[in-house]
């Protein structure tokens, strides 16, 4: 009997909320490669932080690789407490989420009219952009309501 009860409640569920937990996931993964990439390419990990991180007042490529990597470290935590929140279904985390991929939005299409595109984060943007618009998705969170509508 609880176990027809669950499933009762899990098609209730839209579809849609689904689709945006997975894409959060993707973009998850993404940032933690970006995590780990810069500090690739300068061989942290084989030599260890051994250049200079400033030369004069400019950050050097060392400094850059580090900040990088710091700042999306910070972005997959975040990611993840959004995950979360949206997966528990918390009203801020919608919030937080449209604010957020609109921005990260912006700055995909900055990067891509500099030349710099990333396409699997511009996707996934997106998609979460289009599923969190659903009707039914921002019900659920409270964001919308249909009382003052006629014929609903």
């Amino acid at each position: 009997m609880a176990k027809r009860k669950k499933n009762h409640s899990r098609k209730k569920q839209p579809i849609a909320v689904t689709v945006i937990a997975v894409a959060i996931v993707v973009l998850f993964l993404i940032r933690l490669y970006q995590v780990f990439e810069p500090l690739f390419r300068q061989q942290v990990f084989q030599n260890g932080i051994t250049g200079r991180l400033f030369e004069g007042w400019k950050l050097t490529s060392l400094s850059m690789a580090l900040l990088s990597s710091v700042s999306y470290f910070i972005l997959s935590l975040a990611g993840i407490v959004v995950l979360i929140g949206f997966l528990r279904l918390r009203r801020w985390s919608w919030i937080l989420l449209i604010a957020w991929t609109g921005l990260s939005l912006l700055i995909t299409l900055i990067n891509y009219f500099y030349g710099q595109p990333n396409y699997a984060v511009m996707l996934s943007n997106v998609i979460i952009a289009f599923a969190l618009s659903n009707a039914d998705v921002q019900r659920i969170f409270g964001i919308r309501s249909d009382e003052n509508v006629p014929g609903l």
